[in-house]
């Protein structure tokens, strides 16, 4: 007997969070673009997955010689470990459509990038990537990592819930929604300020309907009763009530620790990345991003229309890949003015303390390791690096001109990472440039993938500033970057110095040693 549809808490999805592993996860897939979907081709793409640890079973985190691996190399697993950790990890899981185990785990990681019209994929006919898709992939690349909030932005203005991917009764577009929410209580408080908080964004995750001016009216009802700090339990309350069941059965079903942790972070996470939402007041409240406002003006007279109701997960898919040209082509607003991106940098610079930054940057070493900051926690790893390190950097050194090449929003947080062709941050003193690189990768990758670039923003720097060098900044400095970086001092004259993140968090003095090697002279008088 089919299931009956039911109203249900948004949760978009937390097999794949991080939109860097949307990216590899595709690019593994690319190679069977237009290849006929077989049991056989899956077997083939789980291997890969797992052989470059985009999926870890969790025999591979028990058996310690795995989990060191894991832990402490980016390099993939040899075919015998991987083959090893499959045959070790049956998959106990079934989806439609799908036989049981491995096949139906492989729907699992990718239905939701069907669901966001980037590829379309059944059993027995060809895999079919979109062009956002294809975008997607292409945004590994720095040069193209622009595309990756292009693609994002595409897809949830269109996002609904109601879809032939999904069971459920709630009818509304979640990105909508939020923003008609919140343009509702600004127009309705008359207060051009006015933002919704993190906990009322449960009452979007459990709303029926695409009602944005009776959401708004029952969050401006809740703040007359309680402020902005209404119980969790009294919110929990309406939200079962929203999901029609009954009170007794709803920890059972809907954890209201679930709801108000997971699911809102995961929310909020995924919303940010079309970069037209803000973090405001430490985390809790979500706001126009004010840098985006004639996009989101563009997307609430376009895509506020009520839902679609869709015959098949085709006719929802080519809706879904479908490209808006006139959305992506709108530029987002730049902060021209540098006084005021001086003065939100500052702003984040005296928000932390230098203790908190070190143990913030240790915690991206550790995969094992999360952040519990309420803004920290909605910023990618990547990005985040590159943002701890820059007001880090400024945090030790005052006088230390430090310009980070991040993309920002009205708050002067990083949305995406410092696009290609720039170095990460930019730092001067009287003595000359100091191009600082950060990457995540421990493995050969750090040597392949960073290397080139970084070395090319140097040469580019040097023409400009003789006097420049390079500091490239890592969790654990591979043999092949060491041994390149001695290559470029000794061939070409061009300093690359690799420090650490755990030498770097540790002292600031030990840049005294990067600006020795320059054979020049540093600000240092920094001790912990």
């Amino acid at each position: 007997m089919p299931r009956k549809d039911e109203y249900k808490p948004l949760l978009l999805t937390t097999t794949v969070r991080s939109p860097e592993r949307y990216k590899l996860l595709l690019n593994i897939l690319l190679k069977y673009n237009g290849v006929v979907l077989t049991n056989e081709i899956i077997d083939k793409v789980i291997f890969d997955m797992v052989a470059n640890k985009l999926y870890m079973p969790i025999y591979a985190l028990r058996e310690q010689k795995l989990k060191i691996q894991l832990l402490n190399e980016d390099e993939p697993f040899s075919d015998v470990e991987t083959k090893e950790i499959i045959d070790n990890s049956p998959q106990k899981h079934k989806e439609a459509g799908f036989d049981y185990g491995w096949a139906s785990r492989f729907d699992t990681f990718f239905k939701f990038a069907m669901e966001l019209g980037f590829i379309y994929y059944e059993m027995h006919k060809p895999i079919e990537f979109s062009e956002t898709g294809l975008k997607l992939v292409k945004s590994i690349e720095p040069a193209f990592a622009h595309l990756e909030k292009q693609v994002f932005l595409n897809a949830f203005v269109k996002y609904q819930r109601v879809n032939p991917f999904r069971r459920i009764k709630n009818t509304n577009k979640p990105l909508i929604l939020l923003l008609q929410t919140i343009s509702e209580i600004k127009r309705i408080t008359k207060d051009a300020n006015a933002f919704i908080s993190r906990l009322e964004i449960a009452l979007i995750l459990c709303w029926r309907n695409d009602s944005a001016l009776s959401l708004a009216n029952k969050i401006i009802e809740i703040r007359n009763k309680f402020g902005f700090v209404p119980s969790e339990d009294y919110l929990y309350e309406i939200c079962v009530e929203l999901l029609d069941i009954d009170m007794a059965k709803a920890e059972t079903r809907f954890k209201k620790n679930n709801i108000f942790k997971e699911m809102i972070d995961e929310f909020i996470r995924k919303m940010r990345l079309t970069s037209l939402i803000s973090i405001r007041g430490g985390g809790r409240f979500v706001d126009f991003n004010m840098l985006e406002i004639e996009k989101i003006k563009y997307v609430l007279s376009k895509y506020s229309s009520s839902w679609i109701k869709f015959k098949s997960p085709r006719n929802y898919f080519d809706y879904m890949k479908a490209t808006d040209t006139n959305l992506i082509s709108l530029e987002s607003k730049e902060i021209i003015n540098e006084n005021e991106k001086d003065r939100l940098f500052i702003k984040w610079v005296n928000e932390f303390a230098l203790d908190a930054l070190k143990q913030e940057l240790l915690i991206l070493c550790n995969k094992n390791a999360h952040t519990k900051n309420n803004i920290l926690k909605y910023i990618s790893e990547p990005t985040r690096l590159e943002f701890l390190t820059a007001i880090a950097l400024k945090k030790a050194f005052p006088d230390l001109n430090v310009s980070p090449n991040y993309i920002i929003d009205d708050e002067g947080l990083p949305t995406t990472f410092a696009p290609g062709g720039n170095a990460d941050i930019v730092c001067k003193d009287e003595f000359g440039n100091i191009l600082f690189e950060v990457t995540l990768l421990v493995g050969s990758q750090q040597n392949i993938r960073e290397m080139p670039s970084i070395q090319r923003h140097l040469e580019d720097s040097v023409l400009i500033c003789p006097n420049s060098f390079s500091v490239f900044l890592c969790p654990r400095a591979h043999s092949d970057t060491l041994s390149y970086s001695k290559w470029l001092k000794d061939c070409k004259n061009l300093v690359i110095s690799v420090l650490e993140i755990a030498e770097f968090a540790k002292t600031f003095g030990a840049l005294e040693n990067a600006r020795e090697y320059a054979n020049t002279q540093f600000l240092i008088n920094f001790s912990v």
